[in-house]
């Protein structure tokens, strides 16, 4: 007589949602890195810096995010996620701590401001490629197969839209100005240190076997619909909120005279409100058979570069809400029309580090005010001259990427 085995009873679904948690920790991450904006023309009237010392924080930024992207993803993959988070988010409390002392000098800025792009270069590389694997079976069987890149960059825009708001507003009209948008941060994130390591861990795979060297390899890199869509659009994503939100508003100090700061603070939250708003439009428009969502993207942000130059050339504050509105929606167009092409070229192993360099790549158009203020300085050409110029790179990589809109498709 035999006996028949009884069926394994099925996995039940999880009582709680991991990536929850996720959103939150890549929420207050993000708001260390963006703090920092509205803060630009106060260090100017305050301290006295030159316009290009105030562009050149932002470059800093730049140098911590870069190493990061390229760095974590790979170190997440073969260690896990838990541990490399984890070190991201004391190094968002480290930066808003050494940015809490910048009255004692460019120094102590440019460590935290470092330290900040050490930052969100981890939270947001780690943390798109832990999101996505949280947002499917067996943590989230509900989930569709875009909801893991709309969570990730809804966090950074609402996180980024947070940081610049509270630090803006009490730049404009709070006590102690320069620390307590800082201390308030390192409050709000503390928590997070702990919550962080309860999250599961998904990264199972143990990365490439052998030197680390091996492992920081990535070769979807090097796929064609990498190389010849996701790279030209990437540093625009990031290129659209310098300008729209850390340039502009250098630019426009004339005709905001008296209530910069407050401006500085409107831009910033408009602009990360449109990118937030905009994802499930972003959504809708990606297709996996041509580079749509993609291109959307960057004729907004080159649109919305127009309209800075205009209002630039006008001293129009009005036009420069305006021209961050649609810079914004264009960023968050971007993001998650970049990152699901990256989750279709990528596989497991190398779904992280592919997302760093997705991010290293797009997070080098912060260097753009830098770089329009170096050339300024060179060639003595006005502001909305420049800006007219980026916007004629940007309508050379659109008909780049109109070249391979349908090609090079992952299988």
């Amino acid at each position: 007589m035999s006996v028949l085995a009884a069926p394994p009873e099925p996995l039940a679904p999880p009582q709680t949602r991991p990536w929850r948690t996720l959103f939150a920790v890549m929420f207050f991450t993000s708001w260390a890195g963006n703090q920092f904006s509205p803060l630009l023309l106060l260090y100017q009237e305050r301290q006295h810096y030159s316009t290009a010392a105030v562009n050149g924080f932002l470059g800093v930024y730049v140098l911590g995010l870069v190493p990061a992207f390229l760095l974590s993803g790979a170190l997440s993959d073969r260690y896990g996620r838990r541990p490399v988070m984890f070190a991201g988010v004391l190094a968002a409390v480290a930066a808003s701590t050494a940015l809490a002392f910048g009255e004692s000098g460019a120094l102590m800025i440019c460590f935290g401001r470092f330290l900040a792009g050490v930052t969100v270069g981890t939270a947001t590389c780690v943390g798109s490629a832990w999101m996505k694997e949280l947002s499917q079976w067996p943590h989230d069987p509900a989930a569709d197969t875009g909801a893991g890149a709309r969570r990730a960059t809804l966090s950074f825009a609402l996180g980024s839209l947070a940081g610049a708001a509270v630090a803006g507003l009490i730049a404009q009209w709070g006590p102690w100005p320069e620390q307590l948008p800082f201390l308030i941060h390192v409050a709000l994130t503390l928590p997070f240190a702990w919550l962080v390591l309860r999250a599961p861990e998904t990264a199972t795979t143990g990365g490439v076997p052998g030197p680390l060297r091996a492992q920081l390899r990535v070769p979807a890199a090097g796929h064609r619909r990498f190389t010849r869509v996701v790279l030209v659009a990437g540093p625009w994503v990031f290129a659209a909120s310098a300008i729209g939100y850390g340039y502009l508003p250098v630019l426009l100090a004339d005709a905001t005279r008296g209530w910069g700061i407050a401006y500085a603070t409107l831009l910033t939250v408009v602009a990360l409100a449109a990118s937030a708003a905009v994802q499930p439009l972003a959504k809708r428009l990606d297709r996996r058979d041509s580079a749509r969502g993609v291109l959307a993207g960057l004729a907004m942000i080159t649109a919305g570069v127009a309209a800075a130059a205009a209002a630039a050339h006008w001293q129009s504050w009005p036009l420069g809400v305006a021209a961050a509105v649609v810079a914004g929606a264009g960023m968050g167009t971007g993001m998650v029309s970049g990152l699901l092409e990256v989750q279709r070229i990528a596989g497991p192993a190398d779904l992280a580090g592919l997302t760093g360099v997705f991010y290293a790549v797009s997070y080098l158009g912060f260097a753009s005010p830098a770089l329009l203020a170096a050339v300024a300085a060179g060639t003595g050409a006005p502001a909305p001259v420049l800006l007219l110029g980026v916007v004629g790179v940007g309508v050379v990589c659109a008909v780049a990427i109109l070249r391979s809109y349908r090609r090079y498709l992952p299988g």
